[in-house]
């Protein structure tokens, strides 16, 4: 067999040993960002990446976390929203200072037309991220599409692995505060390696600059003294 046979075959091999061992990440319910701090407010976006089978999408019904009080839905014309609220046990206080008696249970998002199979949209959510610090905001969703539905409802449970689940809710993990100063740090760091050079070569300028400065100033008073630089 010649090398570029066999490279070719050891292509499609690797080709079909990764579809055959990759989990099917893409075809769930999508969650974007999937971390976020605590006490701040967060833009979700929820992915619909496909229908039921060959079957249209009509409708996201997402259920809200306890602990999540207030949602707010963007505005879209692909999109009708619809909320069920229930009571709250004890009224809250939210982050502007309004005491709630009640909170957001499930956000409903109707198609104004049905999202084809072979296409994919998001719908997003606002909402303050509680102060749990290490909690999972699972956000389960039911897919309803014109034949047959989707529940995407799972919730990994403590020692389980998430990758087990054949129909995992969308989860944003609760990091602390300072978490994402972190990264920020850390990227920082990573950007600040090239400033001391830069800071060098504006040092020599600078000192290069106040020579001229001063030779020039040095020059200018011998002129003004008699015989002091020959015409």
């Amino acid at each position: 067999m010649s090398p570029p046979v066999r490279a070719g075959l050891g292509l499609g091999l690797s080709v079909a040993a990764v579809l055959l061992v990759a989990p099917p990440a893409a075809a769930h319910v999508s969650v974007t960002p999937s971390t976020a701090q605590a006490g701040t407010t967060l833009l979700l976006q929820l992915g619909v990446n496909h229908g039921c089978g060959d079957s249209a999408t009509t409708a996201l019904e997402v259920k809200v976390p306890e602990g999540v009080n207030s949602v707010t839905a963007t505005r879209t014309p692909f999109w009708d929203v619809s909320r069920t609220v229930v009571r709250l046990d004890e009224p809250v206080t939210d982050a502007h200072g309004n005491e709630l008696t009640e909170r957001v249970d499930t956000v409903l998002f109707t198609a104004t037309e049905p999202l084809a199979s072979d296409l994919r949209d998001t719908v997003e959510l606002t909402f303050q991220v509680p102060d749990q610090v290490g909690e999972a905001l699972a956000f389960p969703t039911v897919q309803t599409c014109e034949q047959g539905e989707n529940a995407w409802i799972q919730v990994a449970q403590d020692g389980q692995d998430p990758e087990e689940l054949e129909s995992p809710a969308p989860v944003v993990q609760v990091l602390a505060p300072d978490a994402a100063a972190t990264g920020s740090a850390t990227g920082s760091a990573t950007a600040s390696t090239s400033a001391p050079s830069e800071v060098v070569a504006w040092i020599g300028f600078a000192a290069g600059m106040l020579g001229l400065l001063l030779g020039g100033l040095a020059f200018a008073q011998a002129r003004r003294q008699p015989g002091a630089v020959p015409e």
